[in-house]
């Protein structure tokens, strides 16, 4: 049994070693800090600037075809959370996007596509939780995908590429940042 247990543990090693590889960065934005007024939403109340965060992203896992990027806010007061963001199709050549990239007039790769956020619109929009509330989370994500593509376009909502990413997820890399008003 504990022969079993230390084979196993050293087969993990290779695959954790991996997961751990596999990184995102952002000139914009920063783990566990607050979100400055750029990635804030302009509407429902608030004054942002509605821009989307650079994102850069190493280490992806053995055998990705694509990435994706979602931008979700776990706090939000509506059982489901809220989908801020999510693009896909982004090829396996690509490795970062530029600030504003996700917004009108933003420059993402050939053949990527934006989902509709929870705000009805295919492109990112910023934080803006319920004035009073404690401060939100904001879970910036990059995942290395084993699909070239996924099958979704403009009006695809959050929860339909939530599942479709989920399902062809390799690895994941992670960024939160905070902001309550």
């Amino acid at each position: 049994m504990r022969t079993t247990l230390l084979i196993a543990s050293l087969l993990a090693l290779p695959l954790a070693a991996q997961a751990d590889a596999f990184k995102l960065s952002s000139d914009s934005i920063a783990d566990g800090m607050p979100l400055n007024l750029k990635q804030v939403y302009r509407g429902f109340g608030c004054e942002g600037g509605n821009v989307s965060p650079q994102l850069s992203w190493s280490g992806a896992p053995d055998g990705t075809k694509s990435f994706a990027i979602t931008a979700y806010d776990p706090d939000a007061p509506t059982g489901s959370g809220w989908w801020h963001w999510t693009v896909a199709n982004l090829p396996a050549n690509v490795h970062s996007l530029a600030e504003g990239a996700g917004g009108e007039g933003g420059k993402l790769p050939p053949g990527a596509v934006q989902g509709r956020t929870d705000y009805g619109e295919a492109r990112f929009g910023g934080a803006c939780p319920p004035e009073g509330d404690k401060p939100h989370r904001y879970q910036f994500t990059v995942w290395a995908l084993k699909a070239d593509k996924l099958p979704i376009d403009a009006n695809a909502s959050g929860a339909l590429v939530g599942f479709m990413l989920n399902a062809n997820a390799l690895g994941k890399a992670q960024i939160t940042a905070t902001y309550g008003r």
